[in-house]
């Protein structure tokens, strides 16, 4: 028997449609389902920066447990609504990134070379994928120099539209107002001890 096909998620705010659009770059087949190969790019378009092992964790809490393979949208739009409340997979602040440049440039020149940003892309530490790289190298690469001027690519990383953790906050800013503004439920020993009076 054909599986019923899910109704279309619409979004309730402006969160959720940030995760939605993101995600259905990535749905080929219009079924609001995407490969677990594709959650890392979607959480980094989202502009998180997570590790291979917070990817991995993203895909088992979402992935679909009757069809591994997976994700459907159902189940990945309240785990990052939930995630970008929290902040996790944040990526690191100019202060940071700036120390980590620095870190690594002995000589204080203020850039690295192709070849030691190369290294230490794809062989030290946690390494980015290939294609991961290619795309970084298109901001980072300086043309005239074959160099990374890495104040000049950390300002490039930092001028960013309207970042999805800003809209995160201002959503849960919005979800405690009215929290707060909301009638307290009273407790049904309450309401019995009011009715006796």
């Amino acid at each position: 028997m054909a599986r019923k096909e899910e109704p279309k998620i619409q979004p309730n705010n402006e969160l959720e449609q940030k995760i939605i659009e993101a995600f259905e770059v990535f749905d080929h087949s219009g079924k609001q389902v995407v490969d677990v190969r594709e959650i890392g790019t979607i959480l980094r378009s989202l502009g998180c920066c997570p590790t291979e092992a917070e990817v991995q964790e993203v895909i088992l809490a979402t992935e679909n447990k009757e069809a591994t393979g997976n994700v459907p949208l159902i189940n990945f739009l309240p785990y990052m609504c939930k995630a970008m409340i929290e902040h996790r997979f944040y990526p690191a602040s100019a202060e940071i990134l700036l120390a980590a440049f620095r870190y690594f440039d002995k000589d204080g020149r203020g850039y690295l070379t192709k070849e030691r940003f190369t290294q230490l892309m794809l062989e030290e530490g946690e390494p980015f994928s290939q294609e991961e790289f290619d795309e970084m190298m298109q901001t980072a690469l300086d043309p005239v120099t074959s160099n990374i001027t890495y104040e000049y690519y950390i300002n490039q990383l930092m001028v960013a539209p309207k970042h999805v953790y800003e809209i995160a906050d201002m959503f849960e800013e919005e979800r405690k107002k009215l929290e707060a503004a909301a009638p307290k439920k009273k407790r049904a020993s309450e309401l019995l001890r009011e009715a006796q009076k």
